[in-house]
């Protein structure tokens, strides 16, 4: 049975702009998980809106075709007649709380649809239970890590018991084990239940082994079918496809259990990776006893910490163990209870916030916050101007992580990956000697990753430090030197990223998975293969 059709659809922002979707067929079946990739900025999140109808309704713009719920044409409708049918979970969940505490939020959307109190306080403990939070419910939503407030804004449309359950970027603020955690409920939820749920993921190594069917969205079309098939010669991939595609494995593996039978019946012939340089530069930050507390709760307890030039060092660690705390404490403009930061002599939070920029520049989660200008060309011309830098600099570093982006688009009308692609390139722009990246590869596809580490590789080999908190255990073993883990505010394990990743299977990548612990990257075992060939 079909939940949802897309019959010849297409939609524009703008009559005399780009079309963002062509032509558009698409059927949704009863209890499938269906997840949508594309590049970043492909149209995916305008695909999403379309289901409940903030596309065209909020949006704007002018739609073609028809979308078909229920057996009932839905265009024109607004997205409030949709509700007890489409539930929606955004980019941003924050963006979408309504209620002050954890338990109010999650009874909203019931209180609008009319239910009564008994049934409401059942499907909120439910909900509470389901997704592990039932320690938050009093919890203010504003209060909560980004990783919490994902799981709370799942939570606050499963209550209303949709049909069709529709997320945006739902694991890209969680910690691998949460994120595994939310995404076997939600496959659970498909299968006793049969709810029908899309999912847009730019972390398709995540979701791959979990969906039925994988939609592609390219150049404004749409391709649906089964992963295996699709993901052949896929240019946006997960780390196991491509590691199958080079080892020519057929079928194409999708999990790692699959992929590790592949590797036992048709094994790679390596040899050993070379191994990672170490850097020893000298240091460019120092922080002793660094104490953040808000009221009673020590988000970070007495944190020693070093940076040093030319390394980048991952901090990686649950949701809510204290890493965007401690990063705004480095920064200086962040709270910081206790304990003393030193970079050059000059501690950031003693300087002008020029001065501090050119020091210490950080990007936050919530990258969109330094965004204030009415075009993406006002936003790289300050840029540029405030870091003292050439003329387009901005321009170029931003076209490196997200190409086309027209130049007069409001920065607030881009997708979540080209906003924090924009940031990235403001900060970077002013090449600060002490560079804090909390979360940076939040709505970036692969491609854009692999072009942020080479910046953050360039800024090492000019010796800048670099710190980059991160749940991405992909982009630690491509791009980090040394990594610590948090836990409760503290530092629990420390070391070189290859040896912290190896002793935990939560923050094991892919491949070391696959081919053991030796082995981090894709590109470690492309060279390996190039340089066996090239001596045989």
């Amino acid at each position: 049975m079909n939940i949802v059709e897309l019959n010849d659809v297409s939609f524009a922002y703008d009559d005399s702009g780009p079309t963002i979707l062509t032509d558009v067929n698409l059927a949704l079946l009863e209890g499938e998980l269906v997840l949508v990739s594309g590049r970043t900025g492909s149209g995916k999140s305008t695909l999403l809106r379309m289901f409940n109808g903030l596309v065209p309704h909020f949006s704007g713009g002018t739609l073609r075709g028809d979308i078909v719920l229920k057996g009932e044409s839905i265009v024109g409708k607004p997205p409030r007649e949709l509700a007890d049918f489409v539930g929606f979970v955004p980019q941003d969940p924050l963006s979408s709380f309504v209620g002050s505490t954890v338990e109010e939020e999650l009874a909203y959307g019931m209180e609008q649809l009319g239910l009564d109190q008994q049934t409401m306080r059942r499907r909120v403990e439910e909900t509470l239970d389901l997704l592990g939070i039932a320690h938050l419910r009093r919890r203010s939503v504003r209060a909560l890590s980004g990783g919490q407030q994902q799981r709370v804004a799942i939570g606050a449309v499963l209550t209303t018991h949709p049909k069709l359950l529709v997320l945006d970027e739902p694991t890209s603020a969680l910690d691998p084990m949460a994120a595994e955690d939310v995404l076997a409920t939600i496959s659970r939820l498909t299968q006793d239940l049969a709810l029908t749920v899309v999912i847009a993921e730019h972390r398709m190594e995540r979701v791959v082994p979990f969906v039925d069917r994988i939609a592609i969205v390219e150049n404004g079309r749409v391709r649906i079918g089964d992963p295996a098939d699709l993901l052949i010669e896929s240019p946006v991939a997960p780390p196991i496809v491509e590691l199958g595609r080079l080892a020519g494995w057929r079928p194409l593996p999708l999990s790692v259990r699959d992929a590790r039978s592949q590797s036992r019946a048709n094994p790679l012939t390596l040899g050993k990776p070379e191994p990672r340089a170490t850097h020893t530069g000298e240091r460019a930050l120092s922080a002793r006893d660094i104490v953040v507390q808000y009221g009673t709760k020590v988000a970070v307890n007495r944190v020693d910490l070093n940076l040093n030039r030319g390394e980048v060092l991952a901090l990686m660690g649950r949701n809510g163990c204290g890493k965007s705390s401690l990063m705004w404490a480095l920064q200086g403009t962040g709270r910081r209870t206790g304990g003393t930061v030193d970079v050059d002599g000059d501690d950031p939070a003693d300087l002008k916030a020029d001065e501090a920029r050119l020091l210490v520049g950080l990007v936050p989660q919530t990258a969109a916050d330094l965004l204030y200008l009415e075009s993406v060309a006002d936003e790289c011309a300050a840029a540029d101007q405030h870091a003292g830098a050439e003329a387009g600099t901005t321009r170029a570093l931003l076209d490196r992580l997200a190409p086309g982006i027209e130049q007069q688009k409001h920065p607030r009308d881009l997708s979540e990956g080209q906003r924090l692609s924009l940031v990235l390139a403001i900060v970077l722009s002013a090449e600060p000697e002490v560079v804090l990246l909390d979360e940076p590869t939040r709505g970036l596809d692969y491609p854009a990753k692999h072009a942020l580490a080479e910046m953050l590789a360039d800024l090492a080999h000019r010796k800048h430090a670099i710190m980059v908190s991160t749940h991405d255990v992909e982009f630690v073993a491509q791009v980090a030197d040394r990594a610590i883990v948090m836990a409760d505010g503290d530092i629990v394990s420390q070391g070189l990223a290859a040896d912290v990743l190896a002793e935990s299977p939560a923050f094991a990548p892919q491949v070391s998975k696959i081919l053991g612990p030796e082995w981090l990257t894709i590109e470690q075992v492309q060279a390996a293969r190039e340089s066996g060939a090239s001596d045989a």
